[in-house]
């Protein structure tokens, strides 16, 4: 016989669209089987009870077994030989239909029983369990809409015990029922044929034992037909055996599984988290907004395909578009009380979805993933081994380093580029050169600020006496007074990735400490959102001005800049290090690290470019006053 189409029970539990949409064809197939069981009932009863209408009977249950090819079902491969033997079988009733007496107890026995018991028991069966089914699917939907809205207080630990019990006993629940529904649906393939080939067997021997011409009518021909179909039915019958135990095993296996598959957030604490994902699915709650102040949650299947965010409710043949998440950022958030909710926004900085995880291992791989597939990871020859390498560069920025002696010994050509020539005190001969321990550089626990709002601008203004930035985006003149008269002005386009205090501006080391530090900080943080801003410089300051709104968010003198350089190997970044009176009377350090959209050499260009216009400025201040 041919193999027969089956549900995969380690499927069950998942449910997944992709399962869910699989059952549906095995349901339709049910519901066309018992349809088509119930009119070839009937049509036995006809035969059986129509002692003086036999030809008439037999005539219809001619017609309804040529029907079977005609069903259409949708599992329909390996009937083949079911349907040709089907169509033997409607010859032999046409000969049979010029016979009008009746073997009723034969008949009953043999023809009418069998497809009772087989609608009876088999598909009212499947019909129970289908029902039980759509209920544990219902209680665990409920289940975990309350899961899902548990709050993060500690106060309800108690209630948030009793709904993971709850959610659990519904999970399992569902998975057991799913599980027998699937082994009822599966062999429900084999008792098919059975239940179609063998009353039609009883019927053709009751027709030979009873008739006196039945010598004459079924040959020796039709006797072995009648034999290969038994032996065709006991085959069927041996495999569904098989195939039962088979079922049976399978179920106890998967019954047999760990709480930590039905109970979630189980190991909330220290969860086993892979970073190095670049693909991922699972169920996620979406957010969507239905007035000004309201909104709701709805529980969806989402999957990564390429570069791109699918979402597939229950029941839908294919998944569609819910977000590009090329040059996308994501990050943790927290919305409406709930745990374990992470934002994804558009790379032009536009809020985009709002999604929660129902586990913190499911929260920061879903982050994880999403973060490595916005890199485009996925576009390269090896996507995994790119990930690993990047999430294991990033682990090594955490290590802690005790000294810089493994890098370059060579000085920042940032600051060498085009002023070898001009005396800075700050800068001392490359033989000279003492590489300090980065404890030497920043203080241990030193905190990083990852983003540059107005209230901490308005701070620096205040403490260095310079012009405070109303944060509407008008200042105290029209412009700035060094942009009309500066001999030099270019701009760059930046992101913010932070800043932290130093404690010494005599080594550009220093920067290169604070580089490491804030980047390591991000990877072990999770933050990937940045602060893209417009970066002038001039001849008498470094500007950050917001791109949309023409904001100055922050504003250095560059008499103040005591140190920059680019990253000796990722060309893209780039520091500088402020020095800022303090209204303590003292002066304090800080780095700052930034993202350019060009190479950092160029913006170490200007700035250096910048202070060699004032040094020249000066001298010429001089010569005028001599």
């Amino acid at each position: 016989m041919p193999a027969v189409d089956k549900l995969l029970l380690e499927e069950a539990l998942q449910d997944s669209p992709q399962t869910r949409s699989l059952l549906s064809v095995f349901e339709e197939d049910a519901g066309t089987l018992t349809d088509y069981t119930n009119q070839l009932l009937q049509a036995m009863q006809r035969v059986y009870g129509a002692q003086n209408e036999m030809c008439l009977a037999t005539q219809q249950l001619s017609k309804q077994l040529l029907a079977y090819e005609e069903q259409n079902f949708a599992l329909g491969k390996g009937d083949e030989e079911v349907i040709s033997t089907l169509h033997y079988f409607s010859k032999v009733v046409d000969e049979l239909n010029v016979l009008h007496t009746e073997l009723a107890k034969q008949l009953a026995d043999t023809m009418v029983l069998p497809i009772i018991r087989f609608r009876e028991k088999d598909l009212t069966e499947v019909s129970t369990l289908k029902d039980l089914f759509g209920l544990a699917s219902s209680e665990h939907d409920l289940s975990m809409a309350k899961y899902s809205r548990l709050p993060k207080k500690k106060e309800n630990e108690k209630v948030k015990t009793e709904i993971v019990k709850e959610v659990a006993a519904a999970r399992r629940k569902q998975h057991l029922s799913s599980l027998q529904y699937y082994c009822a649906l599966n062999a429900l393939q084999y008792r098919k044929r059975v239940a179609m080939m063998e009353p039609m067997l009883g019927f053709a021997h009751g027709q030979i034992n009873f008739f006196k011409k039945g010598a004459e009518m079924f040959s020796q021909s039709m006797d072995s037909f009648l034999s290969s179909v038994a032996d065709m039915v006991q085959s069927i019958q041996v495999e569904l055996e098989a195939e039962a135990e088979e079922m049976r095993a399978s179920q106890q296996e998967l019954l047999s599984l760990e709480e930590a598959v039905y109970t979630p957030d189980l190991d909330a604490a220290a969860p086993q988290i892979n970073r190095n994902l670049i693909q991922k699915a699972g169920y996620l709650n979406l957010r969507n907004k239905t007035g000004l102040v309201t909104t709701t949650w709805e529980r969806l299947y989402f999957f990564t395909q390429g570069g791109n965010l699918m979402c597939q409710p229950r029941g839908a043949v294919a998944g569609g578009l819910i977000q590009d998440l090329d040059n996308c950022s994501v990050m943790a958030v927290d919305c409406e009380d709930r745990r374990y909710c992470f934002q994804i926004t558009t790379p032009n900085g536009r809020a985009g979805i709002i999604l929660q995880a129902e586990s913190r291992k499911e929260n920061e791989e879903w982050i994880c993933a999403i973060n490595n597939i916005s890199r485009q990871i996925y576009l390269t020859d090896n996507p995994e081994a790119v990930a690993i390498k990047l999430n294991q560069t990033a682990l090594q920025a955490v290590t802690p380093i005790t000294s810089f002696a493994k890098k370059q010994e060579s000085p920042c050509p940032s600051q060498n580029m085009k002023s070898s020539e001009v005396e800075n005190d700050k800068i001392v001969p490359k033989a000279a050169v003492i590489i300090p321990e980065a404890e030497q550089l920043i203080a241990p626990g030193t905190p990083i600020q990852f983003d540059i709002v107005l209230p901490a601008t308005e701070f620096l203004d205040q403490n260095r006496g310079s012009r405070r930035i109303n944060p509407f985006g008008e200042t105290e003149d029209e412009t700035f007074p060094e942009t009309e008269d500066s001999l030099l002005q270019q701009m760059f386009i930046v992101r913010f990735l932070g800043s932290m205090a130093v404690k010494t501006d005599n080594t550009t080391e220093v920067i290169y400490e604070a580089m490491r530090q804030v980047l390591a900080a991000r990877a072990i943080h999770n933050i990937f959102r940045m602060t893209e801003s417009h970066l002038m410089v001039t001849s008498q300051a470094l500007r950050l001005i917001d791109p949309q709104t023409q904001v100055t968010r922050a504003n250095f003198e560059l008499t103040s800049v005591t140190q920059f350089a680019a990253h000796q190997e990722n060309k893209r970044l780039v520091g500088f290090v402020v020095r800022m009176p303090e209204s303590t009377g003292g002066e304090s350090l800080s780095t700052y690290v930034f993202e350019s959209n060009s190479e950092g050499e160029k913006i170490c260009y200007a700035i250096n470019l910048g202070k060699e216009i004032i040094e020249v400025q000066k001298a010429h201040h001089l010569v005028s006053e001599c």
